[in-house]
């Protein structure tokens, strides 16, 4: 797994550099600003970034961390701070942080995050392939069908026209029919700039209304699924 780590205090960013390495993990470079990490971040494509909040740079933590998501929602975050005040806590939520670590680093505390945030790239990898390579159409609920091949929803063998925001959403609950995507996840997929949750749930809202109320699902207070036959099969 490749990290990138944006620290501007040289002893938390050595500990950390060697820390990793020495836990077989690759270190792509320790930095000390969130310009740079913007760019190493499209050029170099880390797996995971451990971002300072607190930046002696222009660019604090969050704002790179919202532009780092923009340009590649597939990249996991996590903030590194001294502070755990509830202004703080927000900041991290609003850029769709993976985890919270607290200075002064705790090493099980760092491990972990790390082995959590592993499991969860190797989750969507073979998640990603078992439908990708096995499946060409999901049967969806009320006789709806999606073709992955062909990225259309059918019903009764006709092509149901819906707008690509729309088609879009569908696709990627698709891409794990079990799965409960969040909120935050989903806007970040389908729009290239920053959109309420509103703008989610008025998609949604037409979606059933030109199709069926149990197409999508609300499976929390903050995330979608999508909605299977009750004998549903993946052919």
């Amino acid at each position: 797994m490749k990290v990138l780590i944006v620290e501007d205090e040289v002893i938390p960013a050595n500990y950390l550099k060697r820390l990793l390495e020495l836990e077989g993990y690759e270190v792509l470079e320790s930095i000390e600003q969130g310009s740079e990490a913007i760019k190493i971040a499209k050029q170099e494509l880390p797996d995971i970034i451990l971002m300072d909040i607190m930046l002696e740079d222009n660019i604090s933590g969050c704002d790179a961390a919202l532009r780092i998501s923009k340009q590649n929602p597939k990249i996991l975050i996590v903030f590194l701070t001294a502070y755990s005040d509830k202004e703080m806590i927000d900041f991290a939520v609003a850029s769709k942080a993976f985890g919270y670590l607290l200075k002064p680093y705790r090493e099980k505390e760092i491990l972990a995050t790390l082995a959590l945030a592993k499991a969860h790239l190797q989750d969507q990898l073979e998640g990603k392939k078992s439908i990708t390579t096995s499946v060409t159409e999901i049967t969806l609920s009320g006789g709806y069908m999606y073709n992955i091949k062909i990225q259309k929803l059918l019903h009764k063998n006709k092509e149901v026209h819906l707008g690509p925001q729309a088609i879009k959403l569908i696709a990627l609950l698709c891409q794990k029919p079990h799965h409960v995507f969040q909120t935050d996840m989903i806007l970040t997929t389908l729009w290239d700039i920053p959109k309420s949750p509103q703008a989610l749930r008025s998609l949604v809202y037409r979606i059933r209304e030109s199709t069926i109320s149990t197409l999508i699902l609300n499976s929390s207070k903050n995330g979608y699924q999508i909605g299977l036959d009750t004998e549903s099969n993946f052919h």
